[in-house]
């Protein structure tokens, strides 16, 4: 036979449990602490439920402001590479403002719609299990008093634009005010890798990681994709003879 006790004269959250067969003596087993719930519950790493949550939010903005950059950047790049020669600069202005703003919009859209989906699909799955739960309960959908915790589709997506569109503005913001393109080549290069050592530190950081070399390697990554695409569109126009 088997038993449970709540103990409460010592630890609160203690549980005993008395096995017993019949005619044999009791033996007690005094478990673990209970796990708790709820949104205020301290984990392991010391942070409620709720600052979790908002650290991985300020993480992944942090992360779509990066892809942001970096894509918007390598694209401004790209087509500079690409220009015709003895092209007048205010032609090879124009012509890269206007990829990395067609690029920042793509982009923000994308990034948009794929976190709607992708947010709309969880609540979808976590709405039917609730409903689940609620009906095993008896409750006949009980459980549905729990929606208003779970994911906004509309606040994801326009948290992820926002994000994505603010890390593309850094390099045009760059290359605005800029004449010449070796010089506005260096200073976009410049200003997304120091941007982007800052988001891989900061997005570390966030992460409770060192920050060091998670800087490092979003700009290691941020240089390769930006020299990759650079290279490739360089060589086109070479072997086009654009």
């Amino acid at each position: 036979m088997a038993t449970v006790d709540d103990n409460n004269d010592g630890d609160a959250n203690k549980l005993t449990i008395i096995l017993a067969a019949p005619g044999s003596k009791e033996t007690t087993c005094a478990c673990g602490a209970r796990p708790t719930g709820g949104d205020d519950d301290t984990t392991a790493t010391g942070m409620s439920s709720s600052a979790r949550r908002d650290v991985q939010w300020l993480r992944a903005a942090v992360l779509g402001a990066s892809d942001g950059l970096v894509s918007t950047a390598a694209l401004m790049l790209g087509v500079g590479a690409a220009r015709p020669v003895g092209g007048g600069d205010d032609d090879d202005l124009r012509a890269v403002l206007l990829a990395g703003l067609a690029g920042l919009v793509a982009g923000a859209c994308s990034m948009a719609i794929g976190e709607y989906v992708s947010v709309h699909a969880q609540l979808d799955v976590e709405l039917a299990e609730l409903e689940r739960v609620g009906v095993a309960a008896g409750a006949g959908g009980g459980g549905g008093g729990r929606a208003a915790g779970l994911p906004s589709p509309g606040q994801a997506a326009a948290a992820s634009a926002l994000a994505f569109a603010s890390g593309a503005a850094v390099p045009l913001l760059a290359a605005w005010f800029v004449t010449g393109y070796r010089a506005r080549v260096a200073v976009v290069v410049a200003t997304a890798t120091a941007t982007l050592a800052v988001f891989g530190s900061l997005g570390a950081v966030l992460g409770r990681a060192p920050g060091g070399r998670a800087g490092l390697r979003a700009v290691v990554g941020g240089l390769v994709a930006m020299g990759i695409t650079y290279g490739l569109m360089k060589l086109f126009r070479i072997r086009h003879g654009v």
